[in-house]
């Protein structure tokens, strides 16, 4: 079993797992428009039975990912630039407004807090970790919402940002460059009272987060002209 399949095993809830590993497959073009997945070639590769997958499809097709062909099984659908482009400013709108609430409320111990685990982002993109890079980098911004005490303005933050492909930023030095540097500014703004820096920093990271994964998908193939036929996998 490859170790992606043992991780899901390990986990309870395997088909919110699956989910969310065919989510970055499907935003990382893996799978691509018009691919069939297959309920059970998925479930052998993952090391689970068929019902998550199916489970986790179901959510997906919920969600405008991938859709029912009858009597054929599940199509991942289209995937548009404008899509990615509206992923990336409803993140970057929230997060905004989130990061101005805490402009409001943060203390230089909660400062001093995050400036600690920016520190430990910059560790594990040093080590090249990408396990904890993701998680640092999750921590991070975890901590940063709590103190705006907006529960549900970081619960639809948290919603959207499930369709950003964590992974592959957290193989792209490029990206952790950007994320250390704009994490230490927003810092700064907030020591300083810099409002304007506070809202400049954040959307930062959202428009380069969404011209990596525009590049990336460009890269792929899946805005060429190709047939709108679903394509047998």
């Amino acid at each position: 079993m490859n170790s992606t399949g043992e991780r899901l095993r390990r986990r309870p809830q395997l088909s919110e797992e699956v989910a969310i590993h065919l989510r970055e497959q499907i935003m990382t073009a893996a799978i691509k428009p018009g691919e069939f997945v297959r309920m059970d070639e998925t479930a052998e590769r993952l090391g689970v039975s068929v019902t998550p997958v199916r489970e986790a499809l179901l959510t997906l097709r919920g969600e405008g990912m991938v859709n029912l062909a009858p009597h054929r099984g599940y199509v991942v659908a289209e995937l548009s630039r404008t899509d990615v482009d509206d992923l990336f400013w409803l993140q970057g709108e929230i997060a905004i407004k989130l990061a101005l609430r805490t402009a409001d409320a943060i203390t230089p111990e909660q400062i001093a807090d995050l400036e600690a685990r920016n520190e430990r982002l910059r560790d594990a993109l040093t080590a090249g970790n990408v396990a904890q890079v993701e998680s640092a980098e999750f921590e991070f911004h975890r901590a940063h919402n709590r103190i705006a005490a907006g529960g549900k303005l970081a619960w639809f933050l948290l919603s959207a940002t499930r369709y950003t492909p964590s992974r592959l930023y957290a193989t792209d030095p490029g990206w952790g460059v950007v994320a250390l540097d704009s994490h230490t500014k927003l810092l700064e703004a907030y020591h300083s009272g810099d409002r304007q820096q506070v809202i400049e920093q954040t959307r930062r990271q959202f428009t380069d987060g969404a011209a990596r994964l525009t590049q990336h998908l460009e890269t792929t193939g899946i805005w060429d002209d190709t047939s709108d036929e679903p394509v047998e996998s």
